[in-house]
C-alpha cells in the first residue's frame, strides 16, 4: 500500500514566484490497484510521481510504503522498490550499451557491484526468454547497441527493465506520450499484460483519455494540486472518454478559457 499523508510542495519558495501546489493533499493507493491519472498541464500528475520516487523534496508531510516511511529516503534507494518508465524512451535505457549490458544491467538493480564481468553468460538465456516476451524479435539482437532501435522498441524494452527485479509499484510517466498511435497501442497492451502478470501495483499519468479509460481498475482527475475524480470498481468501468471531457470542459470554463 501507497500512503500520502497531508504532502505540501512549494514550488519558488520564497521568492514573488512562490506557487503552492499541493497543500494537506493525500491519497492511498492500495496493493494490486491499477491508477490512471489525468490532468490538464500544471495540475500536479508528474509532482506527484517525482514525489513518490524521491526526484524532489516534501516541504510537509508524508510518504508511506508498505506501512514504512520512505519521505527522506534518496531516490536511488526507492528505486528498488519503485520501477519508473518515462515519457521520453531514451530515459529508460542506455543508448551507448547492447541490449544485453542493458538488460544485465537491469537484472542487478539493488544489488552491490564486485570486480568481476558486468553481464553473466549463464543469465543470457533468461534473457532472450523474457525479450521474447515483447514479440520485437530483440532476443535475437543482443549485440546490438540499443541507441539505434526505434522509440517504440526502447520504450517496449523500458518497460520490461523496469520489472525484471522484484517491484512494488510500477511508475507510468506519460509512457506512451513520445509514441505514434500504432506504437502506442502495441506498449499499452505490453504493459496491461505485464501489470497483470506480475500483479504490479500502478499509477500511470496519461493524457491519453481512452487509455485512461480502458486500463486501470481505478481513475483520478487532478486539478490544481488536488483530486476531482475519483472512480474505482464498476463506476470507473463505466467511465466514457466523454465523461472525462465533460469535467475538462467545465474546469476550461471555470478557469476562464
Amino acid at each position: 500500500m501507497l500512503e500520502l499523508q497531508n504532502i505540501c510542495k512549494f514550488y519558488h519558495a520564497g521568492t514573488v514566484n512562490e506557487m503552492c501546489l499541493f497543500e494537506d493533499f493525500s491519497l492511498t493507493v492500495g496493493e494490486g490497484e491499477f491508477v490512471s491519472v489525468v490532468g490538464s498541464n500544471g495540475s500536479g500528475k508528474t509532482s506527484l510521481l517525482n514525489l513518490i520516487c524521491g526526484s524532489i523534496p516534501l516541504d510537509a508531510g508524508s510518504i508511506r510504503i508498505g506501512g514504512r516511511d520512505i519521505t527522506r529516503m534518496p531516490e536511488f534507494k526507492r528505486q528498488r522498490r519503485i520501477g519508473r518508465v518515462y515519457q521520453n524512451p531514451s530515459m529508460g535505457t542506455c543508448p551507448n550499451m547492447t541490449i544485453l549490458e542493458n538488460m544485465a544491467l537491469a537484472d542487478t538493480k539493488g544489488r552491490s557491484f564486485n570486480l568481476r564481468p558486468g553481464t553473466d553468460k549463464s543469465r543470457i538465456g533468461f534473457y532472450k526468454e523474457q525479450l521474447s516476451t515483447l514479440g520485437l524479435g530483440l532476443e535475437d539482437k543482443l549485440s546490438v547497441k540499443v541507441g539505434v532501435l526505434s522509440g517504440g522498441q526502447r520504450q517496449a524494452m523500458a518497460l520490461l527493465m523496469s520489472t525484471m527485479t522484484p517491484i512494488e509499484f510500477l511508475i507510468l510517466d506519460e509512457h506512451t506520450a513520445a509514441l505514434d498511435p500504432k506504437t502506442a497501442e502495441t506498449i499499452m497492451q505490453l504493459t496491461g499484460k505485464i501489470v497483470a502478470e506480475k500483479h504490479l501495483t500502478t499509477i500511470m499519468v496519461t493524457h491519453n483519455l481512452r487509455f485512461a479509460v480502458e486500463y486501470g481498475n481505478r481513475l483520478l482527475m487532478m486539478h490544481q494540486g488536488q483530486t476531482i475524480l475519483d472512480k474505482k470498481g464498476r463506476e470507473k468501468s463505466d467511465m466514457r472518454v466523454e465523461d472525462i471531457l465533460d469535467m475538462f470542459n467545465a474546469i476550461s470554463i471555470e478557469c476562464g478559457n
